[in-house]
């Protein structure tokens, strides 16, 4: 069994607390600071439990940072029995993401909370749609009212704009990839929402793909070295992928044997010149300075990929609200 920190989720204590305390301190922050601890986590048969424990330590370090020693408007104003209702409303058009994730913000906080998913992701919605509805106490639904929102309302925007990307794109080959470009500790959840919007993920993270960049050539003291030095470093099941930013360097790139080429804030006419050199013999990955005005252009120029750093790290939020009825 491995040791780690996190903030475990025990759903029926945060009913219970909830219960007990939610006329006098905040009962989720209070579980909150009680539990955190280091623990030992059993091993989980079900690959998808570590995405999880990952996505719920994520949203109680959210509600810890937005609660902290307690909502002291709703604690002051609001009756702590009173029953509510509320609704999600896109109060713009989108591509859904993130409803799950909502949903689990108010399970954490109270998991007799009913939240009822009224589209899916990947559906489009349109001004004044209901997404979701929700039912619980009013004293809860509001203290998890911003979190769910602001997670909701970040999805939603990666999605929308990945589709904007795949739809320029439409009807050639190329395939719309995201990147490592994300906001720290929502890699995650923005990547499901790169899918959700119809675009590929890139490698997750450092260990889990070979992309040898322009300070890695330089560290290893040049292309054909680092290629080298890569192959006999890895098992036989990884690709290697290097960044050019010539077009010598995508010939040394082709000789020293890379698996992927990519090619880093090239013109459409030196992309057009070293996709007829490679000739088909690997994959060819666009990146730098890619838009929506653009992207079209760099697609029809033959590559394979485009990776769209925007798609995670400048994607504007939804405009989303929740109104209790």
């Amino acid at each position: 069994m491995n040791k780690l920190t996190y903030f475990p989720v025990f759903s029926s204590i945060f009913a219970h607390i909830a219960r007990q305390f939610a006329s006098h301190v905040n009962p989720v922050l209070q579980l909150i600071r009680f539990f955190r601890c280091d623990i030992e986590i059993i091993t989980l048969s079900n690959p998808g439990d570590h995405t999880m424990i990952t996505i719920d330590r994520l949203i109680e370090q959210a509600l810890l940072e937005d609660i902290h020693t307690g909502d002291i408007t709703t604690l002051a104003v609001v009756p702590g029995a009173r029953p509510a209702s509320a609704r999600l409303i896109a109060k713009e058009d989108l591509v859904v993401a993130g409803l799950s994730t909502a949903a689990r913000v108010f399970s954490i906080i109270d998991p007799t909370i009913c939240f009822k998913t009224c589209l899916t992701d990947g559906e489009k919605a349109s001004t004044g749609t209901v997404l979701a509805t929700v039912h619980g106490e009013a004293a809860q639904l509001l203290m998890g009212e911003r979190v769910a929102l602001n997670l909701l309302q970040r999805m939603c925007g990666i999605a929308t704009l990945t589709a904007s990307f795949v739809a320029a794109v439409a009807g050639t080959k190329t395939r719309i990839v995201d990147t490592r470009k994300t906001t720290p500790g929502l890699r995650q959840l923005e990547k499901y929402a790169v899918r959700v919007g119809g675009g590929i993920n890139h490698r997750t993270g450092l260990y889990d793909g070979v992309l040898i960049k322009e300070n890695h050539i330089a560290a290893a003291g040049g292309i054909t070295e680092a290629i080298r030095r890569a192959r006999a470093y890895i098992p036989h099941t990884l690709k290697i992928e290097i960044e050019t930013e010539t077009l010598p360097q995508v010939d040394e790139a082709l000789t020293a044997g890379a698996d992927i080429i990519m090619l880093d804030n090239m013109s459409l006419d030196q992309m057009r010149t070293a996709i007829a050199a490679i000739g088909g013999r690997v994959l060819v990955e666009a990146s730098g300075g890619v838009n929506l005005e653009r992207v079209r252009a760099i697609a029809e120029t033959g590559v394979d990929i485009i990776s769209v750093g925007a798609l995670t790290h400048s994607p504007r939020a939804m405009d989303i609200s929740m109104l209790l009825d």
